[in-house]
């Protein structure tokens, strides 16, 4: 790296003392919009691939209208506002901007460049209805026009950061995927304790409800202090343990005609990812999409509770249950029926104690290997971005030139 870093000082020495030149990218390039395809003019048959709202093709198309080594913007959808690169002639939906190719300019350059400023280009993305992002906003972006010779030696640079870094994370990304099946086996296996352990049905230790809603739903909705949490889906994130916030709050009249629970009880969707666990962290009520379990802190400890309820074995179970044709949710006959291993209090705490170390180990992200990858990731930005910091070039300067 060292040893990259002096060429490029020694280039900026004898090219660029004093600083470059910056530009608004619309006055040194066009900002090119690509033109839509119907869904039945999309082919896997055909060459080209199609980019529309995000930096997966959508499909193939029989002809090009860009060229490989092209940066693109998405421009529509939750991707907008991503910088790409294409390394193939393709098709250009109108989801997706194109930058120019220059004279001034290397590509591969320009699409660094625009790395280093992808949040700027997310925050001008209004969001009135879909997420749109207006090809004014891309034009002001303002970019260092280096001389070629600094232009090549940085993308050689990156381009060679970016291959290590693509095999380094490939490696920590197969150990990591390692841990998990390591952490997998060990879960199911402590959780199917040996024989002399009783086994219950899950409703004869905990009661199952399923949860109420009061209806008309919009008549209860307050955002009065006094209301209570109206936990739904969009309450809880993938890879979460707890709910510990709602967006909306219904009466205290809607909650007696509504299910309410209290803070460590257990909800578990009935439809939707049927069977995921939650713990709830705040008192609130359920809708009908939910099924609650409770009171069962005389047989189970909490984090046993969900780390079974998260096992594979069970969501198996649910899944035989629901595939087998005669229901089409997840009711609460059937999570009765889920069978639990239920050995002491004591030893549920030594599960626990085990399983947390190997949870902390593969899922939290401020150790281990994800803080790993993290942190390989803020190295690579953080030299693309010393790369690509130029003084700008001053005023009394551009008249000497």
């Amino acid at each position: 790296m060292k040893t990259h870093q002096n060429k490029i000082e020694k280039l900026i020495s004898e090219l660029c003392p004093d600083g470059v030149e910056f530009f608004e990218l619309g006055d040194v390039v066009q900002v090119l919009r690509g033109k839509r395809l119907t869904k039945n003019q999309l082919s896997d048959d055909e060459i080209y691939p199609v980019f529309h709202g995000g930096l997966e093709s959508i499909g193939n198309y029989n002809q090009k209208n860009r060229d490989s080594n092209t940066v693109m913007i998405i421009n529509v959808g939750a991707s907008a506002g991503t910088v790409g690169y294409s390394f193939v002639d393709f098709w250009s939906s109108d989801g997706c901007y194109c930058i120019e190719q220059s004279d001034l300019l290397l590509n591969r350059y320009v699409y660094f460049v625009l790395l280093c400023q992808e949040n700027i280009l997310r925050s001008k993305v209004r969001f009135a209805g879909i997420p749109t992002l207006h090809a004014s906003a891309v034009e002001k972006i303002k970019i260092p026009i280096s001389p070629l010779p600094i232009q090549k030696e940085i993308v050689k640079i990156l381009d060679n950061f970016t291959e290590l870094e693509a095999e380094l994370e490939a490696e920590l990304e197969a150990e990591l995927e390692a841990r998990k099946k390591q952490y997998e086996y060990y879960r199911n296996e402590l959780l199917v304790p040996d024989k002399g352990v009783k086994w219950w049905n899950l409703g004869n230790v905990a009661k199952i409800q399923r949860g109420a809603s009061p209806r008309p739903i919009q008549k209860y909705i307050t955002n009065d202090v006094n209301g209570v949490p109206w936990i739904k889906i969009g309450d809880t994130s993938p890879g979460s343990k707890y709910v510990v916030s709602t967006k909306q709050k219904i009466t205290p009249e809607g909650a007696t005609k509504s299910r309410y629970l209290k803070k460590g009880d257990f909800i578990l969707s009935n439809s939707m990812s049927y069977g995921r666990p939650y713990i709830l962290n705040i008192d609130g009520a359920i809708h009908d999409g939910w099924a609650a379990v409770s009171n069962f802190e005389d047989r189970l400890n909490h984090d046993y509770l969900y780390y079974y309820l998260s096992s594979t074995s069970v969501q198996n179970y649910w899944d035989s249950k629901i595939n087998s044709g005669s229901v089409s949710n997840l009711n609460s006959e059937i999570i009765k029926t889920l069978q639990i291993p239920v050995p002491s209090l004591e030893e549920q705490k030594r599960i626990v104690s085990i399983l947390d170390k190997f949870d902390a180990l593969v899922n939290d992200i401020s150790i281990g290997l994800p803080a790993e990858l993290k942190a390989r990731r803020k190295q690579y930005e953080y030299y693309r971005n010393q790369l690509l910091t130029f003084p700008e070039l001053k005023a009394s300067d551009k008249v000497k030139k």
